[in-house]
Order: C-alpha cells, then structure tokens, then sequence
C-alpha cells in the first residue's frame, strides 16, 4: 500500500475511534503551522445540510472551537452536575438524579407544605417531599445523610420486584398458585361441573413427598382460555375466602370482647383489611393465598381496632393479648408477594399498590408495605 494511502488511513482512524464518552471528535494531528497562518480544525459533525447545501471553501479558515473547561457531565463526581435538568410533571414533581456512594440514584422532588424533607421508596422508585424554602443543596446533603438507608431500600425494592415476577401465574392446565401458603394445583377437567378441590395426601412410607399435594379440579375445556381459567379460580378462591375468614373472625371477636356487625371482602389494591367504628370488617380476599397464621393476624389486627383505633401502644397490647407472637406474623407479611392474577402474559402486574388511608371513620393498611 503507497504510503500516501496508509497515512489517510491512520488519520481516518484517529477521527472515528472515538470513546463514548466524547462530547465531539477531537482535532487530526496536522504539521506546525506558521505563525502567519490559523491552525485548522477538525470537521464538527452536525445535521445533514441537504444536496445543495454550500460548503465552505477551503480557502476560507475555520474560526477555532473553544477548548473543553470541564468534564462532561456525566464524568464528574460532582453530584450537582450529575441531576439532570428537572422537567416538570401533572402532580408537581420533578424528575432529579443523585449519586448515591457513586452510584447514580434518580428520584421526584415535589414540593409540598410540610416542615421538613421527606423520602419515600415504593417499586416506583424514590420520591423526595421538602419544602419550597429548602434549596436543592439542602436535599442533596439530606438524601447523602441517608445513602445507605435509600440505597438499601432501593435493593429491597428491586428483589422485591423480582419475585414478584416470578409469582406470576401462567394460566393453564396444570398451572400453580398459593393457596393457604401452599401450592395449589389447577387441573382441567372437562366431565366435571364447577370446582373440586382435592386436599391430596402426603406418603405414609416418606419415600415420596411428605407434603400433600393439593389440587383443583375445574370442570372447564382442555382449550380453555387464560381468562376462562383464571375467571374460574378467581371466583372459587373467593368463596373459599371467605369460608375461612368467618369462622376466624368469630374467634378473635369472641377473645376480645368485641361484636362484629358484618364481614366484607375486599378486592382494594391498597389494602389488606379495614375496620370501622360500626363494627364491618373488610378483608382482602387475597388473604387466601397466604398461611392461616398471617390471616390470622390480619384478622386479630382489623378486630383489635374495634377496641383501639389507632397504633398506639394500648392498641399493639390488645394484638398481643390474642396473639402473643404477632410481631413474627407481621413480619412475614412485610415480605409476602401476591401472586400476578393477570391472564395477559405481556402485562407488567395485575394492579397498583400504595398506602391506605386512615380516617376518622375507620383504619386501613397497604398490602404491599404490609402494616
């Protein structure tokens, strides 16, 4: 290859072997210029001008491109340079970013009245409440103060996500769902009428497994559809929802001294249970899903509020007056994941979740945070 040739070619590679990290191709080496003549620049990659765009004359120089002062932004520890410009939202919020012991943490910044800073970390992520008086210096040296808090809770979050993920059900013969915190299985079975739960039976001998296989029985086509099946389940878990609560309902009730007007169940996304001062309590039917000692306190929890409408000590002493170890329940149901009921297997979860709120008429809790 002529040298000439091998030349351009070295030149041609010292322009397009860029690091993405450059914010614009650097200057190709070129010989010394006098001290009569401006130094040439490289081309600045811009939009396309069109065919008859004009372009400049070699004869005529280009003006010099100011030298680069800073990093790019996206290189600099500064955290400040790291927060993207906020674009507002329809609740108010801005779209902020921090970096977190290095690690790049975006997060919603609204303003609100309240006294002081506020952070919430939900599967959406991290939201930031502060004042209007307090400037964003001031939320930056607050969510460093709780890097360790937020980041852990951001895991939290996102291992959270991930299982429940995979709790999703995949509609079908043969498909698995939790019920009274063990598998169910679904079995179509097309000479049968409605629904029959076979409780299963465990080995005697152990050489198999020692857990009873529990399986439900549908009386539904071998090609019905995601929806049929999960309609079907659907309904038959909520009558035996409710089986199952009434009778322990009238347990605690009868414990504590309390009268139970009426039993309802629930299908809110953003509670497990409520009590009001009438004496109804509500119950998520998704209660089912979980063991009967969380449903228990679920329970003993909505009916100690007909005695205490609060969580203050006096209302934790009546739980624990029913349950003695109801802390060990409560966590568990920190952590439970409701399986995704969704028969569209692109859907991302078969509902919202949040907090719910008390009022002056009753309390209510939010199954994704437990309570």
């Amino acid at each position: 290859m002529p040298p000439s040739k091998l030349r351009g070619l070295v030149e041609l590679l010292k322009f397009t072997q860029l690091s993405l990290f450059d914010s614009a191709p650097p200057p190709a080496s070129s010989p010394v210029p006098s001290p009569s003549s401006t130094p040439a620049m490289a081309p600045v990659p811009g939009p396309a001008l069109g065919p008859t765009a004009a372009q400049p004359r070699p004869s005529q120089p280009q003006p010099p491109r100011p030298p680069l002062t800073q990093q790019p932004s996206f290189l600099s520890p500064d955290p400040s340079t790291l927060t993207p410009s906020p674009r507002p939202r329809a609740d108010g919020a801005a779209l902020r970013q921090v970096v977190l012991h290095g690690q790049p943490v975006p997060y919603e910044l609204k303003r609100a009245r309240r006294r002081s800073i506020g952070f919430t970390v939900s599967e959406d992520g991290l939201r930031v409440s502060a004042p209007k008086w307090v400037t964003v210096g001031d939320i930056d040296k607050a969510l460093q103060q709780k890097a360790e808090w937020i980041l852990r809770k951001l895991v939290e979050q996102r291992e959270r996500a991930r299982r429940t993920q995979a709790a999703r059900v995949h509609w079908g013969d043969g498909c698995s769902l939790p019920y009274l915190g063990e598998p169910l299985i679904v079995v179509l079975d097309p000479s049968l009428t409605g629904a029959r739960l076979d409780e299963g039976r465990a080995d005697a001998q152990g050489t198999l497994s020692t857990v009873a296989r529990r399986m439900l029985y549908l009386g539904l086509p071998q090609n019905a559809t995601p929806h049929q099946i999960r309609d079907t389940v659907q309904a038959w878990l909520q009558r035996q929802a409710k089986a199952w609560f009434e009778p322990r309902c009238r347990h605690f009730a009868q414990q504590l001294g309390v009268t139970m007007t009426g039993l309802r169940l629930s299908s809110a996304q953003t509670r497990w249970g409520s009590a009001n001062v009438d004496g109804i309590i509500r119950l998520n039917w998704r209660l089912i899903h979980f063991s009967p000692a969380l449903i228990d306190y679920v329970v003993a929890h909505e009916l100690s509020h007909l005695l205490e409408m609060n969580h203050s000590p006096r209302f934790w002493a009546v739980v624990r007056s029913v349950m003695p170890d109801y802390e060990l329940a409560r966590d568990r149901l920190k952590q439970a994941v409701l399986p995704l009921m969704d028969a569209d297997s692109d859907s991302d979860s078969d509902g919202s979740a949040g907090h719910g709120v008390g009022t002056d008429r009753g309390h209510d809790h939010a199954p994704m945070v437990g309570y």
